[in-house]
């Protein structure tokens, strides 16, 4: 990789860390460009996961006020995806590639129709927080595809957490981005130990997707929750139906 391309992965960094953290949708812009820096798939996945644990300290950084009050209710949330996250980051390294690649679609768009359903779903919760046992093993099973790839694991997550939360979207947003963070930081640091990192290109995205992380929540905060909600949903409908022409063109 030529020294061309590190502007070009800031960029990428501040979009992965905006969509990021405002809708789950970082890889849409941080995985083609490390493919476009000439990244090997298997590296340009690894390396995406450990650049985009930057989008999680901006997301943090710029969600406090939405984060107050949710520390029990997400601790244990982001215990189930830590463990998640180690089981899908070692069937990357031990299983070979695309085993996920032609299920991966329909689950982003079955949750981006839930995230267009949002209303309706919620109308039938209770509880401001229902973490139970059905809730915990969708989430482990959403972070176990994150530690894995993660294209729109955030959407997946954001539809799960919006299904059991009476909040607001931007309270369940800033939830949603610790959860998915903890199961791409254990991830990460797997690969980043074992894993085929091209450091010169994590940093760069990593610099960039902080200061996305950090914007992101300042720009949810400002946004109508109805369109956004909208426009991510339709936006991983857009993701699902190219990761599917992609998966059966094979």
């Amino acid at each position: 990789m030529s020294g061309w391309w590190i502007p070009l992965l800031v960029v990428a960094g501040v979009l992965a860390g905006m969509s990021g953290s405002i809708g789950g949708l970082a890889s849409l812009f941080s995985y083609p460009a490390l493919l476009l820096a000439g990244l090997a798939p298997t590296a340009a996945n690894v390396t995406n996961a450990v650049a985009l644990v930057a989008t999680t300290v901006g997301a943090a950084g710029g969600s406090r006020p939405e984060l107050a009050g949710q520390g029990r209710y997400i601790w244990k949330l982001c215990v189930v995806s830590t463990l998640g996250g180690s089981a899908g980051a070692a069937l990357l390294l031990t299983t070979p590639p695309g085993v996920f690649e032609k299920v991966v679609p329909a689950l982003i768009g079955g949750a981006s129709i839930a995230l267009l359903l949002g209303p309706r779903l919620r109308r039938a919760g209770g509880d401001a927080h229902r973490a139970g046992v059905g809730t915990q093993l969708l989430v482990f099973l959403i972070s176990v595809y994150s530690g894995y790839f993660g294209a729109a694991a955030g959407v997946l997550m954001l539809a799960v957490l919006l299904a059991i939360s009476q909040q607001t979207l931007a309270r369940t947003n800033a939830a949603k981005n610790l959860i998915c963070g903890a199961s791409n930081g254990v991830a990460a640091l797997i690969f980043a130990l074992i894993g085929p990192v091209h450091w010169v290109a994590a940093v760069s995205l990593a610099a960039g997707s902080l200061a996305g992380g950090w914007l992101g929540p300042w720009v949810v905060r400002r946004l109508p929750a109805g369109p956004l909600r909208v426009g991510i949903a339709l936006a991983g409908l857009a993701l699902a139906g190219k990761l599917a022409f992609d998966a059966f063109q094979a």
